[in-house]
């Protein structure tokens, strides 16, 4: 496994995630009192991405059904939807955000 690098630091906000597409897959990368976390992107119980949900006291709310996860663990916080999100490593790199991708589902 490798380290891609996703953004720069100033590309992401407290209140504005950052999406991108990373090797296929929809990341969203979001920061936290200064820490960065990077999350799979859509939500499983319908298609939408989390960055554009609300973000609040470390929190995502889907933005169609208000499914809710958890922005460092990527657990399931409310319904409807049915499982965790996945949560990638990250790392700073000078600037750069960078993310690690596993080929294990």
């Amino acid at each position: 496994m490798s380290w891609q690098t996703v953004c720069t630091r100033n590309q992401v906000q407290e209140d504005f995630p950052f999406s991108a597409k990373v090797e296929g897959q929809e990341i969203g990368v979001y920061v936290l009192d200064g820490e960065y976390y990077a999350l799979e992107d859509v939500c499983p119980h319908a298609y939408a991405l989390l960055s554009q949900g609300f973000v609040e006291d470390g929190k995502v709310e889907c933005p169609l059904h208000e499914a809710m996860f958890d922005i460092k663990t990527g657990k399931c916080l409310r319904e409807p939807a049915d499982r965790d999100v996945k949560a990638y490593p990250v790392r700073i790199l000078d600037d750069a955000i960078q993310l690690q991708l596993s080929d294990e589902g």
